[in-house]
């Protein structure tokens, strides 16, 4: 077990965020605005589902770190702070997923 959190993650994500473009891979992806960080998190997204699905473990372990990854770089091209994403997976702890999914559609 480790004891890297997201929280650091996202810290790093910052930290690297206010280097030049030219000198951080973080900070080339946000200079391209949401939608680089996007294409790249899709991309990512794919590469994980396709490893789970050849039962690669290791290509999945190394997939979902770049999915996590570029998932906190989008949250910060998007102005969404992870603490708001966090704390909307703890208020959805409160009841099942399949009654917070029916929660949804009503609204």
């Amino acid at each position: 077990m480790t004891d890297f959190t997201l929280a650091d993650l996202d810290a790093l994500v910052a930290d690297r965020a206010k280097a030049p473009a030219d000198q951080s891979y973080t900070a080339k992806l946000l200079a391209g605005g949401p939608a680089k960080p996007a294409k790249k998190l899709g991309e990512e997204a794919v590469e994980a589902a396709i490893a789970a699905v050849q039962g690669d473990r290791a290509g999945l372990v190394s997939e979902a770190a770049d999915v996590l990854y570029h998932l906190v770089v989008l949250l910060r091209a998007g102005g969404v702070a992870l603490d708001e994403v966090m704390a909307e997976l703890e208020r959805r702890t409160a009841q099942s997923g399949i009654a917070e999914k029916a929660a949804r559609r009503h609204t």
